[in-house]
């Protein structure tokens, strides 16, 4: 419009004539572009009894009254919900509108963003690089070597060496472990981001869609079910039967209904525990209820695991022997230095008891200390912690990438001690994707069902199908296929009676008139009863705007309808009683349906007279019984098989007829003909048990069939009992106790509930059975991966320690300097953490038992690596420290360099026998682990920079070609020594149980 007044404008100035029609037009055009400034430039408000609510039209329509709206459903501010018109008038404010919701493009999305905010919540800021460094820095064993540098005891101008290499030793080990910590930091940052983000479902321009939680914005229409989580403050535009849990936020157990009229508000954070609607965003982020609540949560959960605290309680065990071998040590080199037992290089005495000054003796003491320091420091496994931190990030953002999403660290190592898993059906061990293969009207099994059925039944099944039901049909457009969402039960139902039955549902728009029809438009909505885990069915009551008739329609186990009905309709749309030849030949046609592996829904109507408070579910009149089939997965077989080779029991528990429960579980392997012990039952058999008979066939279930909530939380319970550890996986609200109950709770990621992957420890994110064998396998690895470093750790933590003790003894010198034992404490504590907590599993774990969650840290074959190699080296040490100079016809220092370089390459060498504990084969896949090669790369260069460049520094001279391959030559014996070891056999019992035993037999004898 502007435009072509500018344009006549224009025309105008250029002088070109202008004839009187054109005249006419310029005055036309601008009367217009001054009417469209003055709209553009001004104000409108709403007259009338409403909130005045201003419209701008070049900002966001509400924008000045956001106030208005954030504190709406805080306030609950009925009298302000009211003067707003109600859900529709705030609904028209926000321009949305309960069926097509807003816009949704990008710049809509964005412009609401920017005037009410993102839904997003204020997190914990994370612990900085230089944090980190500080944390590192702040060991006081560490600081107390830096305070006892070389200067003291050498002056300062020949000291300043030891002082700098202190310095860039302690450097070296603090900043290595701060870069590592803070990547793992960061790493598991990021996975708490990715466990918070939820799937929304929301309407965005008439067409429902997924959308991040975080991408919520004000005016969104959320639809709501059972399970989910009220994703942000709002008001409920149309619903039924809803109901929310309040506890969160208010701390009342008691459930709250929700309608459109009297309580319609719904603040993020609740829960819903019945029935489904449709709301209203109108606050979101830090301006909603939750979000003032979570912004003043600053707590940091650092529970440690299980895992860490037994870690911890060997490091403190470990540590306390490190002291009492340091003070022992201290000990003996003060009462040899003092006796003028103690020499230097040229043979001279270090003290003199007649020259001695007060300088001298507190340099001499303060040297010593230090080396009982270092002792001390070499001697506390601080790599543990590291190697925990290591493992768990480096297996959760594995396990990660393969579909299983981590929400509770000690999740992860529990799954390697898992004994049972009780599973879901659907979806778990199915693909999730039904279709109706089979369909029967009465006893008659029609081939066209808009042909052979009359049309009276094709529309009660049009309606029992598209309005008793919460998933939705949209079609775009009259040449684009229709869009069906919902549940993939709804989804088959709802997709079958648009393509078989012809039915128009929900929202299917009729362009070529402009206007909208469907079912929907021509009946309305009286009650509505949402699907129930017990009844499992789902019913409606509705009256048809056309013939003013009342109908309840029922939905569900076709059984457990059919037991309801009292007559059915045939092809030909008349109604005949039900009698018990007729029910013995539907029972039939269900259990043959079951026995086929397919999924029986039935449908049921009943003609009532007037509006009732509740759908009269009594004296049906059964409409049809459809099969659904929803094919095995083709990888759980083998998934399953190698569950069971792992020790690892499955049980299926499921809702489904037990005749499909048996087929399913069949197809996939859990019930077996090498398994007569094996049986199958039904939920209400397993109910009428007293809790001793449970205990006495919970170890043969296979399958339960027909099960309600309260029996998967009844067999959690006895499994347990029994000492097992559980697994349970679960997708619905209903599976929350069992998930809550178990040792872990697996939710699954594509059909789960908020509520339940909220109560989970892990989220299955492909909803796959194969993804939870691949967790198993994680899980002991973890394990598996601490043990590794455990036994290379504590050989060198061994061999130091009595080198120390033998050296202080005998000789009163040390075979190791400082600067080369805290070399040696980087190797094996940062980079030994690095190589050996980075393996991946292999399918070998699957082949072992279930790890014993309290099986001890140290098993008999790390009991036996360790002392092997311990033994080798410290036979090594003191070989060359007492001979090494005769043999190799080298001075003391030379040796003293070749003593540190055999003793670090024993160290590397000694991490390719560590990283199998029971297997020979200690190189199998090392080509694939590239982090466990890097490592020992890294430390093989570092060691000759260390001998090679920085010889000053580090107190040391350069060692020849010959020299370095004797070093070398001494470590690979490591490798036979490690290959030999390992064909000693060994008892599985604990070392500390067959002790034990001994010793109380002994006590007998005597």
């Amino acid at each position: 419009m502007d435009c072509a007044a500018d344009l006549f404008i224009d025309a105008d100035r250029a002088g070109f004539p202008r004839s009187r029609p054109e005249k006419q037009w310029r005055k036309a055009m601008n009367v217009f572009r001054t009417c469209h400034r003055l709209l553009s430039a001004s104000v409108m408000r709403r007259a009338g009894p409403y909130l005045a609510i201003n419209i701008h039209a070049a900002e966001f329509s509400v924008a000045a009254d956001n106030d208005k709206f954030k504190c709406l459903v805080k306030e609950k501010r009925k009298d302000r919900f009211r003067r707003l018109g109600g859900g529709a008038g705030i609904a028209a404010a926000l321009e949305s509108g309960a069926e097509t919701g807003i816009r949704g493009d990008e710049h809509d999305v964005r412009r609401r963003r920017e005037a009410f905010g993102g839904n997003t919540y204020p997190k914990r800021k994370p612990k900085s690089f230089w944090r980190h460094v500080w944390d590192a820095l702040s060991n006081v064993l560490l600081i107390v070597l830096l305070l006892c540098f070389g200067i003291k005891e050498h002056g300062l101008k020949d000291g300043w060496y030891d002082g700098v290499s202190f310095f860039l030793a302690v450097f070296l080990v603090t900043a290595i472990s701060a870069v590592s910590n803070h990547a793992q930091a960061r790493r598991f940052d990021r996975l708490a981001r990715e466990s918070d983000d939820v799937t929304v479902t929301v309407i965005r321009g008439a067409r429902r869609q997924e959308v991040s939680m975080f991408d919520l914005v004000v005016g969104d229409v959320a639809v709501l079910k059972i399970g989910d989580v009220v994703p942000a403050d709002g008001v409920l535009l149309e619903g039924h039967a809803l109901q929310v849990d309040e506890s969160s936020m208010t701390g009342e157990p008691h459930p709250v209904h929700v309608d459109t009229e009297r309580s319609p508000f719904l603040t993020s954070g609740v829960k819903v525990i019945d029935g489904y609607g449709r709301m209203l965003v109108t606050a979101v982020g830090t301006n909603t209820a939750w979000g003032e609540m979570i912004s003043t949560i600053t707590r940091e959960n650092t529970d440690p695991t299980a895992l860490q605290e037994r870690l911890e309680g060997l490091m403190a065990s470990i540590g306390n022997f490190g002291v009492a071998v340091a003070v022992v040590v201290f000990a003996v080199l003060t009462a040899r230095h003092f006796t003028g037992s103690t020499k230097d290089d040229q043979g001279r005495l270090l003290f003199d008891g007649l020259r001695a000054t007060f300088s001298t003796v507190f340099s001499a003491l303060v040297g010593i200390f230090q080396q009982a320091v270092t002792i001390v420091v070499v001697a506390i496994p601080k790599g543990l912690p590291l190697a925990v931190t290591l493992t768990l990030a480096f297996s959760i953002k594995r396990m990660f990438k393969e579909n299983a999403l981590v929400r509770r660290l000690s999740a992860c190592e529990t799954m390697g001690s898992v004994t049972a898993i009780c599973t879901d059906k659907t979806g778990t061990l199915t693909l999730n994707q039904m279709k109706v293969t089979e369909f029967w009207v009465g006893t008659d099994r029609p081939r066209a069902a808009a042909v052979e059925v009359a049309g009276n039944v094709i529309g009660l099944l049009c309606q029992g199908a598209g309005l008793n039901t919460t998933g939705r049909v949209y079609r775009p457009d009259n040449v684009s296929p229709p869009e069906i969402s919902g549940s993939p039960t709804e989804k088959a139902l709802l997709s079958w009676a648009v393509e078989k039955l012809g039915m128009d549902a929900d929202m299917l728009r009729d362009w070529t008139k402009g206007n909208e029809q469907g079912l929907k438009r021509s009946c309305k909505f009286l009650q509505v009863e949402a699907f129930n885990s017990d009844k499992k069915r789902s019913g409606v009551l509705i009256r048809d705007k056309a013939t003013g008739a009342v109908i309840a329609h029922w939905k569900g186990a076709a059984e457990m309808i059919l037991a309801d009905c009292s007559a059915y309709v045939g092809a030909d749309g008349v109604a005949r009683e039900l009698g018990l030849e007729q029910r013995r030949n539907l029972e039939t046609v269900i259990s043959d349906m079951a026995a086929a592996s397919l999924r029986c829904i039935a449908f049921a109507y009943k003609q009532v007279d007037g509006e009732h408070s509740r759908i009269d579910d009594k004296g049906l009149t059964l409409l049809a019984l459809v099969g659904l089939k929803d094919p095995c997965r083709r990888e759980v077989r083998g998934a399953i098989k190698a569950c069971i080779k792992a020790g690892v029991a499955v049980k299926m528990v499921t809702g489904d007829n037990v005749l499909t429960a048996r087929a399913i579980a069949e197809e996939c392997g859990i019930i077996s003909t090498n398994d007569p012990d094996g049986i199958v039952i039904e939920g209400h058999q397993f109910r009428a048990m007293s809790p001793g008979q449970q205990l006495k066939i919970v170890d043969r279930i296979r399958v339960m069939a027909r099960s309600l909530p309260m029996d998967k939380l009844a067999l959690v319970r006895r499994l347990k009992q029994k000492g097992h550890v559980v697994a349970v996986t679960g997708d619905g609200t209903n599976d929350v106790p069992a998930l809550k109950e178990a040792d872990v709770g697996l939710s699954m990621g594509v059909q789960g509930t908020v509520v339940a992957k909220e109560s989970s420890d892990i989220i299955i994110l492909d909803d796959n059975f194969n993804t939870v064998v691949n967790v198993i396998c994680w899980g002991r690895c973890i394990f598996n991966n601490i043990q590794k470093f455990i036994q290379f750790q504590l050989s060198v933590n061994v061999a130091a320690l009595i080198i120390s003790i033998v050296s202080a003894v005998t000789s009163g010198n040390m075979p190791l300097t400082m600067v080369q034992l805290l070399l040696v404490n980087l190797i094996m504590d940062t980079m030994g953490a690095l190589a050996l907590a980075t393996d991946k599993p292999t399918m070998a774990l699957m082949k072992q038992p279930p790890t014993c969650r309290t099986a001890p840290l140290i098993s008999n074959a790390m009991w036996l690596n360790l002392a092997a190699q311990a033994v080798f080296q410290v036979a090594l040490l003191l070989a060359l420290q007492y001979h090494g100079r005769d043999v190799f016809g080298v001075g003391e220092k030379v040796n003293g360099v070749m003593i540190f370089n055999a003793f670090v390459l024993c160290q590397v060498f000694n991490e390719f026998n560590a990283r199998d504990i029971e297997r020979k084969n200690v190189f199998a896949g090392v080509l694939r682990n590239r982090m466990f090669l890097g490592i020992i790369a890294a430390t093989l260069a570092m060691q000759v920079v260390m001998v090679e460049v920085l010889t000053i520094f580090a107190d040391m001279e350069r060692l020849g070609w010959a020299q370095w391959g004797v070093c070398f030559a001494i470590g690979a014996v490591s490798w036979p020594i490690g290959w030999a070891v390992k064909f000693i056999p060994v008892p599985d019992r604990p070392l500390r149980e067959i002790l034990a035993r001994r010793f109380r037999r002994a006590e007998d004898r005597i």
